[in-house]
């Protein structure tokens, strides 16, 4: 039974994308708010993601806020033998910083920002559970405008040692790798056009020498 939309809506939407993409394969959700990060049970595998966005509303104050740095633990289990597979998920709440409780609250997500987070989980199962190549990750950046800077005082993943990257760095690297990659094979085909001009040029140059010492073999012996 679901205890709130949000929690409906991540088990609708990973039943569905599971469905295509295993099949034969029967897998559950389950959510464990005291799952714990690199607490793994033997033959778990596990996936983090630090930068989802969601929105916030404490149930005191009523103050709301959005979040681009919500942070989602999984832990993943897959028994071969009987097709059936388990994933735990914890989504990490954060604290009101306007009335300062210690209620942390929870937080609420679109559905295409659900999807997103569920592809990407089902792209590290395909990886590490049945040692596949699961595609390429979706680097999520929030589309709306979060409360400003994250607050690590008021995020309970940061409190329990998780550590965030920041989303635009991230995206730098990955754009610099990405550039410096096709540098090197501008460079390579540079270098093999080069190559392969020169040694055009040097048969060319060897087959006129053939032609004029033929020729002049040929005036010498009519002399």
């Amino acid at each position: 039974m679901c205890t709130s939309l949000t929690t409906c809506e991540w088990k609708k939407v990973f039943y569905e994308k599971m469905e295509v993409a295993k099949p034969a394969d029967s897998w559950e959700l389950i959510i464990d708010p005291n799952l714990k990060p690199n607490e793994l049970a033997p033959g778990w595998k596990q996936y983090l993601e630090q930068h989802a966005s969601g929105r916030f509303h404490c149930t005191w104050c009523w103050h709301t806020w959005q979040s681009a740095n919500v942070v989602i633990l999984f832990h993943m289990h897959l028994d071969r033998a009987q097709r059936a597979g388990s994933v735990r998920m914890r989504v990490f709440k954060q604290l009101c910083y306007e009335c300062g409780t210690a209620r942390l609250d929870e937080s609420s997500m679109l559905e295409e920002n659900i999807e997103s987070l569920v592809d990407n989980l089902i792209t590290s199962l395909r990886e590490q559970c049945y040692d596949e190549d699961g595609g390429q990750y979706r680097i999520l950046v929030a589309t709306r405008p979060d409360s400003g800077p994250h607050r690590s005082e008021f995020c309970e993943a940061c409190q329990e040692g998780i550590v965030h990257w920041k989303p635009s760095e991230k995206l730098l690297e990955e754009e610099a790798t990405f550039s410096g990659a096709s540098k090197s094979r501008a460079q390579e085909a540079l270098g093999y056009n080069f190559f392969s001009l020169r040694w055009c040029l040097f048969w060319a140059s060897l087959c006129l020498l053939i032609v004029y010492l033929q020729f002049s073999f040929r005036s010498s012996a009519f002399l």
